[in-house]
Parts: structure tokens; sequence; C-alpha cells
């Protein structure tokens, strides 16, 4: 298992019509050979598996990925599920620069996202 920085910007919508860079996520998360997140790998370090959401005009959010099952979500606050936000299928896709995950806010909004760059976190 490899640590990965992958980061993520607002992919177009109605409200940014030509994609946001000023919207996003930062990930570190295990992926496998393939580039497909690695479930075992999050087992092993799951406290290493962080999430910083990033939206121009508000304060940064710092998580936690979790894995639920087969679901992956960003854990803001261990206390409550109120802030958590679900990735959609995330098992299922492969991270590459160019590809699109999608995400679904804490105000029940989906967001798509496009995947900038993939990089090994150097250790």
């Amino acid at each position: 298992m490899t640590l990965h920085r992958v980061h993520l910007t607002l992919a177009r919508n109605d409200d940014h019509p030509n994609g946001s860079p000023a919207h996003g996520y930062d990930l570190v998360v295990p992926l496998d050979a393939a580039g497909m997140l690695d479930a075992e790998g999050w087992k092993a370090a799951p406290k290493a598996c962080t999430v910083r959401r990033f939206w121009q005009g508000e304060e940064d959010r710092v998580g936690l990925l979790r894995h639920i099952g087969r679901g992956w979500l960003i854990d803001y606050d261990a206390g409550t599920r109120d802030a958590d936000e679900p990735f959609f299928k995330l098992d299922k896709h492969v991270f590459k620069t160019g590809e699109y995950v999608s995400v679904t806010e804490t105000d029940g909004e989906m967001l798509t996202f496009r995947i900038g760059n993939v990089e090994p976190v150097k250790t």
C-alpha cells in the first residue's frame, strides 16, 4: 500500500461553467498498483487518510477518509454523522489525472470533481 496525494477541483456545473480551481478537495488515500482505493491499506493507517476541503470564501475543513462497508465518506466530526460527506461509488474509480469523482456535500447536493493530479506521498 502506498499513500497518494490526490487534488480534486470542481468540474463544470451550472454555477461554474468552466469548473473552479478555487473549490475542491485534497485527499491522502491508499491506492493499489491499479490506482484503486486500497481498503486494506486504509485499515492499516486510517488516521493518515486525510481530507482537506477548500472552498473560496469559506474556511478550509479538515477530516478523515472513512471506509464504511463498501462506501467511502469524509468524516469531519467523529461525534456526529451530520457533517459527513459521502463519495459516489468511490471504490469503483481509478485515481488518475483527468478522471472524475462525485461527492454529496453536507447540504445534500452532489457535485462532480476532476482529478487534477495524483502523486505518491513522500515519506
